[in-house]
């Protein structure tokens, strides 16, 4: 068995060997000639190389936490939308030709603006009646009905469409069941989220 390995692996080793012998035999002369700078320089070496091993082992899970996920892949009619880090789905629809980023809630009634997204998108929320109220983390929180002219999600558009815009503080507009009923297939599958019409 060691013949077939030295055989297979042979010239590998003898140079490794070549090479870890050179880098030791400098290594000790060194250490003979100025100590406290050797051992200095071995040391931030050795912290360079955890590092970089470091690094390349949580590589993977740096990459899940910064890269963003594609929000809507159209697929043969569908759309797919790959889950982010946190665990939610995200979703940038066209409202009233403006862009806004939705979290997928299916908690959610309606879909719900923030107030950002609700001036972004050309709705007054200074002139709007604040009649309702809603249930989040943070408290009851008022809110307003509107109607959106359009809706626009990938190849899919609606029209006056009701929602509602939050008075409280949000991060993200939320898209809610009144929305994701009007799919014929609403399906959650391995970090996936598949609408089709």
């Amino acid at each position: 068995m060691l013949d077939t390995i030295f055989s297979e692996y042979g010239g590998r080793l003898l140079y490794l060997g070549l090479l870890l012998v050179a880098v030791g035999g400098y290594v000790v002369l060194e250490l003979f000639r100025r100590p406290g700078k050797t051992l200095q320089h071995a040391a931030v070496w050795g912290l360079i190389f955890m590092g970089v091993l470091a690094g390349a082992g949580l590589w993977s899970d740096i990459q899940r936490q910064v890269t963003v996920p594609d929000q809507a892949v159209m697929r043969d009619g569908r759309i797919v939308v790959d889950q982010a880090p946190d665990g939610h789905y995200y979703l940038t629809a066209q409202v009233n030709g403006t862009p806004v980023r939705f979290v997928v809630d299916t908690g959610a009634s309606r879909i719900v603006l923030t107030q950002r997204a609700a001036q972004r998108a050309g709705i007054d929320t200074e002139g709007l009646a604040y009649i309702g109220q809603a249930s989040t983390a943070n408290g009851i929180v008022a809110t307003a009905p509107i109607r959106i002219k359009s809706f626009d999600l990938g190849p899919i558009h609606d029209q006056n469409l009701r929602a509602v815009v939050n008075r409280g503080e949000m991060s993200t507009s939320l898209l809610g069941m009144t929305y994701l009923t009007k799919f014929a297939k609403v399906e959650f599958s391995r970090g996936q989220l598949v609408l089709e019409r």
